[in-house]
């Protein structure tokens, strides 16, 4: 039933690209394919030399819309969203942003599964969204979190809202202490942010959200949530564009009495328009507070725009591995791609 929901929607993403349906969804989505070559060290018995390969990088087809209600002034909102393996090496389609939900002068009330505030809060700090140079190699809290309720608030004194979400834990034992979690509000995130002008600005805080850390998540033990807390800021004066962010995250239980993990992570980023023409680079650090081991992210391309909504890209992104005890690890990928929107 899936399959044949989404082969529809593709076949009237095809007809009517960029259009709403008559009377219906939206239909939207994006195609990013690159050929990559890599060397891969970490997680790697010894490297992986010409490792030639072709992603699909989060390719995605969805229907979104929205109708207005016989009450109080209020719309249903709803949206399906599916990842596609462009590339045929996974499944045809896997879940990621599916939520219903009412809006209305109150604010958005939505109901799921989809990014948290965190996620959402590093707005477009991260240059390298969806390839290697993606900042989920170096940090934890991209979370895309199943049977989240949120609520947003409308826009504030013209530039701030406020996102506000739980998760039940549905009698599962989802920080791994041995108790069944069945509280309405077992996990949560919050969102604070600030958009004016060039100006863009996130605060957030997630709760026992489901995740792990990247350096030190094979301490024995270690609990299977987070505490995080990360803050943003964006810039974009005129043609360029300065990101920043930074983050805490630890371990919500200490369930090998050797103290909660924690880990401190940084990104800068840039990024320099000239006709159509984007250069952009970033580089970022997550340091362990038990391990001392420390983790970077380092990465330059250039976008090529070709219309609108689809361009042309080459990149190089090296994230390096620097343990307390051992030998540095590195996984180096240089690519060539194309993303279309729809």
């Amino acid at each position: 039933m899936k399959k044949n929901l989404l082969a529809i929607a593709v076949g009237a993403a095809v007809a009517l690209p960029g259009m709403a349906l008559a009377a219906g969804p939206t239909v939207y989505g994006k195609v990013n394919i690159s050929l990559e070559n890599q060397e891969n060290e970490i997680g790697e018995v010894g490297s992986v030399d010409d490792d030639w390969s072709l992603n699909s990088n989060a390719s995605r087809v969805g229907i979104k819309g929205d109708f207005d209600l016989d009450f109080a002034g209020l719309k249903a909102i709803y949206q399906a969203e599916y990842q596609i393996s462009v590339d045929g090496d996974d499944d045809e389609f896997s879940q990621r942003n599916i939520f219903g939900g009412l809006a209305g002068d109150f604010g958005v009330l939505k109901a799921g599964k989809f990014d948290t505030p965190t996620k959402v809060a590093q707005g477009k700090v991260d240059q390298f969204n969806d390839l290697q140079g993606d900042i989920k190699n170096v940090m934890a809290g991209e979370n895309r979190a199943g049977n989240i309720v949120q609520y947003s608030t409308p826009t504030l004194a013209d530039m701030i809202t406020i996102h506000g979400a739980f998760i039940p834990g549905e009698g599962e034992d989802i920080d791994g202490d041995g108790k069944d979690d069945n509280d309405l509000a077992d996990s949560y995130s919050l969102a604070i942010i600030a958009e004016q002008g060039i100006f863009y600005g996130a605060l957030s805080h997630d709760a026992d959200i489901e995740d792990e850390l990247i350096l030190e998540n094979e301490r024995v033990g270690g609990a299977t949530t987070l505490d995080i807390t990360r803050a943003a800021v964006m810039l974009k004066p005129g043609n360029v564009e300065l990101g920043a962010l930074y983050q805490i995250a630890k371990e919500s239980e200490d369930l090998n009495n050797a103290g909660k993990g924690e880990e401190n992570s940084f990104l800068v980023s840039g990024a320099y328009k000239i006709d159509r023409w984007k250069l952009k680079a970033q580089y970022g650090m997550t340091q362990g507070d038990k391990s001392d081991d420390e983790a970077t992210l380092m990465a330059v391309g250039a976008d090529y725009k070709l219309a609108k909504a689809s361009k042309v890209y080459a990149y190089f992104s090296q994230v390096s591995l620097e343990p307390d005890a051992g030998e540095d690890r590195d996984d180096t990928t240089f690519g060539v791609g194309m993303e279309h929107k729809f």
